[in-house]
């Protein structure tokens, strides 16, 4: 009795461990099927200039005096106060980061994420999890008298550049989808919004705003705008909003 009792705890040690070495050997293949960076420089700045940029060419991404915050943003496609459980430093911090793709493809923003979710992983020690709360947003709805945008023709890419200068504002897309522009909007604006447009289809569309419009202005804000030149309305109402609560972050470990 007592040599299959030993027989059958050698056997049940031998599995244990065969089952730990499936869970290491697909970490392991998780984690390079996952996009990261090659190589990574991260880098305090402590010049106290106010101003920050951001770059990305085939192969690079260049940050210059960044907040953790805005990487948290940038790498999850959030906004400031999607972020709770912040330390003070990460709002406060500057750094300066260069890093390698590692592939010659020119990365947009949504291609970009797992890297520096990878990142702030692999050089921050971030750990978060997902939670969705009640918040002020806007809906995005077809203002009265109806919708003015050009449906778009053909086929192609959807491209989206937006200009600031001289206290005006514009936007010029092609090929966009409502909920590529609610997006668009959401990231000029101090709430998330929600697209309740109800439009299947893409559309060439072209905007003029001022963002701080004064009382002699006769440009109009980005609300007005939207209905006469969009034929779209802005509601303030509540909705479900995403957010990432930081379970654990450091300040970045050396180069």
């Amino acid at each position: 009795m007592r040599q299959y009792t030993m027989r059958r705890s050698w056997l049940s040690r031998s599995l244990r461990a065969f089952a730990l070495c499936l869970v290491a050997a697909g970490s392991v293949s998780l984690r390079a099927q996952s996009p990261s960076f090659e190589v990574a420089s991260v880098k305090p700045n402590n010049s106290g200039s106010g101003s920050s940029s951001e770059s990305t060419v085939p192969g690079r991404l260049t940050a210059t005096n960044i907040t953790i915050s805005s990487l948290i943003q940038s790498a999850f496609g959030l906004k400031d106060f999607q972020i709770a459980g912040a330390p003070g430093w990460l709002r406060d911090d500057k750094y300066d980061i260069a890093a390698k793709t590692g592939t010659t493809k020119d990365l947009n923003e949504k291609e970009l994420r797992p890297y520096l979710q990878a990142l702030l992983a692999d050089r921050f020690r971030f750990r978060y999890h997902r939670e969705t709360r009640e918040m002020q947003v806007y809906s995005l709805v077809i203002a009265k008298g109806g919708v003015k945008m050009k449906p778009h023709e053909g086929g192609g890419d959807s491209t989206t550049n937006v200009s600031s200068g001289s206290g005006r504002s514009s936007m010029n897309s092609t090929n966009a989808a409502m909920a590529h522009l609610a997006d668009l909007l959401g990231g000029r604006l101090d709430r998330v919004v929600i697209d309740n447009t109800g439009l299947p289809g893409v559309y060439d569309l072209k905007l003029e705003w001022a963002p701080n419009p004064s009382p002699e202005s006769t440009d109009p804000s980005l609300f007005t705008a939207l209905q006469e030149q969009l034929g779209l309305k802005l509601e303030s109402t509540k909705g479900s909003v995403e957010i990432i609560v930081i379970d654990n972050i450091e300040r970045p470990s050396e180069n």
